[in-house]
């Protein structure tokens, strides 16, 4: 299995769920978004998950927002890897959730987010069919986007193992594996074996967790895969007990400092770029 020399740190700063009368750190406006992620980025962020809002703070696929954020982001921070949501828990539409992939030239994403299968959160459903899962692969591929590999369960993976074989997907592989949700894969290092002992050669990947155990994944993630995805779309709090609301500055900052413990050196923005063999948006 492909492995980085060093780690991977993916800020997801925004997710489609936390509001302001949620915590009012969560960043919801273009200007928010783009100032988050240069804080995150100045501390060690290399890869970043974009969701959009619009004027109302609800989630949206429009792709003039994704752009405008892509645009000032880049801007300021020309090698960092920048994905972007292609979420069905909004949108079920294929075309909806497309749209940001239509972006080009400077503004086209490094890569898109890709559920590989339908599940279930605590309250909502995320419906991803078959044939939008590989629709939306073989777009990205065609645009020489990097699909972001989401994982919530070990049979998840049988779908990108599918995927592969039909020539949706390219190596190397990106993979956020996320546990803990209630209807998925826990925090469990019994689960975490399984799903990546189920992963294709040339993989790389990084761990999240779903509310309180974000932290202890993290640390799970950096010691026995290749980092870490943290940020407020996961969760919104510093401690497990939720006594204090946390900003993305604080989680990344954190999960430095541990790497540094660790003694796992941060990924220049270049280098993870160079491992997934994602080229420059302006030389698409």
């Amino acid at each position: 299995m492909k492995r980085l020399e060093k780690l991977v740190i993916n800020l997801t700063p925004t997710g489609m769920v936390p509001t302001r009368e949620m915590t009012s750190h969560v960043p919801l406006t273009v200007d928010e978004i783009v100032a988050d992620v240069d804080r995150c980025a100045r501390l060690g962020a290399n890869m970043v998950h974009l969701h959009a809002r619009d004027d109302e703070g609800q989630p949206t696929y429009r792709k003039e927002i994704y752009g405008a954020m892509i645009e000032r982001i880049r801007a300021a921070w020309p090698d960092l890897v920048i994905g972007v949501s292609l979420s069905g828990r909004n949108f079920p539409e294929y075309e909806k959730r497309a749209e940001p992939l239509q972006l080009e030239g400077a503004l086209r994403p490094d890569t898109g987010s890709l559920t590989l299968s339908s599940l279930n959160f605590t309250s909502t459903a995320s419906l991803n069919s078959p044939d939008t899962v590989r629709r939306l692969a073989e777009e990205m591929g065609e645009k020489g986007i990097k699909p972001e590999l989401e994982v919530f369960d070990v049979g998840m993976l049988n779908f990108a193992h599918y995927l592969i074989r039909k020539g949706a997907l390219q190596p190397p592989y990106y993979f956020n594996i996320l546990l803990g949700n209630l209807s998925n894969a826990q925090a469990r290092a019994s689960h975490l074996g399984l799903i990546v002992s189920e992963l294709p050669d040339d993989s790389v990947w990084a761990l999240a967790g779903i509310g309180d155990c974000q932290l202890a994944m993290n640390v799970l993630g950096m010691t026995l895969g290749d980092g870490a995805r943290v940020g407020l779309e996961d969760n919104i709090y510093f401690d497990a007990g939720r006594s204090r609301l946390a900003s993305n500055a604080e989680l990344v900052s954190r999960v430095v400092s541990i790497s540094e413990l660790l003694g796992k050196p941060i990924a220049s923005h270049r280098e993870v770029r160079d491992a997934l063999q994602i080229s420059p948006a302006s030389a698409s």
